[in-house]
């Protein structure tokens, strides 16, 4: 986590920086579940006032990601099985609407940058290194959201990947995952190229669904899994 929210460069408020540091921080694990936020310390570590922290922690409180306890304060909330499954069937779904204009934007260019990012997931992957190829997923993803050019639905889809970033980590971690994904990798480039439009909503949607699944699957096997909605109220 920064240390020093003045040092950003971003034309903002400092309550929001303070948020989106803070949602950062925890999304990542590096403020783990059940951290009691204390604002004179976190006051303290970001150098500001504690009215924007208050303000920002208010704003994660609606995100669902810390909540206010009797007695306690402010306790960094964990990620339930529910949590989890929501938020990729919300970004699945999204995927699939802007498919069909990835394949009428997609163009020769887009295809080399795919196949540029592919060389180097190869690489990661020959030598089963889960945390650069975590990187080179989401950047191989993105790069074909964006082609779509459907900002509004891309800024929905932007809004959760923090999220994707660490729950997708987890799916990545697999290597039996990670060697299905690769080859998927390569097929969706080979159907751009062909502009299959059906055959790419078809695997893409298998892909998209086996992610999801994979990343669940490691998160129930955890020894500490996080609880289901119903589990937690």
């Amino acid at each position: 986590m920064k240390n020093d929210l003045m040092s950003s460069t971003e034309n903002k408020p400092i309550r929001d920086i303070a948020y989106e540091t803070l949602k950062h921080a925890i999304i990542m694990g590096e403020i783990p579940a059940g951290t009691r936020i204390i604002e004179t310390y976190y006051a303290d570590k970001l150098h500001i006032s504690r009215t924007p922290l208050r303000e920002a922690l208010r704003q994660l409180e609606l995100d669902g990601l810390v909540e206010y306890k009797e007695r306690k304060g402010v306790i960094v909330s964990a990620f339930t099985i529910d949590d989890i499954e929501e938020i990729f069937t919300i970004r699945n779904a999204l995927m699939m609407l802007i498919m069909p204009s990835v394949i009428e934007n997609v163009t020769p260019k887009d295809i080399q940058t795919l196949t540029g990012i592919l060389e180097k997931m190869d690489v990661s992957q020959d030598n089963e290194d889960a945390d650069a190829l975590a990187v080179l997923n989401r950047d191989f993803h993105r790069t074909i959201e964006h082609i779509s050019n459907k900002l509004r639905i891309l800024r929905v889809i932007d809004s959760q990947e923090e999220y994707i970033k660490r729950f997708s980590a987890l799916s990545i971690s697999s290597i039996v995952r990670r060697s299905n994904a690769h080859q998927e990798h390569h097929q969706m480039i080979q159907l751009l190229k062909q502009k299959d439009l059906q055959g790419l909503c078809a695997l893409m949607q298998h892909h998209l669904d086996e992610s999801k699944e994979t990343c669940l699957n490691v998160v129930r096997a955890g020894k500490t899994k996080p609880k289901s909605s119903k589990e937690r109220e």
